[in-house]
């Protein structure tokens, strides 16, 4: 098997993601209550129900990718779903980093980064 590395940074962020959409889907407002605090200071506090929809369906959607990915790359080698899932998940982290940043919560955006460097190698494995 080639791809043991590729699979295992493809489940790392299929559980991620999915989790996070999860608890997203699960805890809708106090994850609003929560962004609206995080936020108050910032361009985004006026649109954080719409942003937080935004993250939740590109989260599910890299996840869902990334967990299909996975079984594609099992069963037949293929990598096209992995990829673009790698893709959306590199997606979904620079909009979360975008707004850490935002927010001045440095060690948020620092703790984004490391998912983003796994993201970014399987992207280029899979490429």
């Amino acid at each position: 098997m080639n791809n043991v590395a590729s699979i295992l940074v493809l489940v790392f962020l299929a559980v991620s993601f999915l989790q996070s959409g999860q608890d997203k889907l699960f805890h809708w407002q106090d994850n609003v209550d929560w962004l609206k605090e995080h936020f108050a200071k910032t361009i985004l506090k006026n649109v954080v129900p719409l942003a937080l929809l935004n993250i939740l369906v590109l989260e599910l959607i890299a996840g869902i990718l990334c967990a299909v990915g996975c079984i594609e790359l099992m069963v037949n080698g293929g990598r096209t779903f992995g990829f673009y899932g790698a893709i959306f998940s590199c997606v979904a982290l620079i909009m979360l980093l975008f707004g850490q940043r935002l927010a001045k919560d440095y060690d948020g955006a620092r703790t984004i980064v490391i998912y983003f460097i796994p993201a970014v190698i399987v992207v280029y494995w899979l490429n």
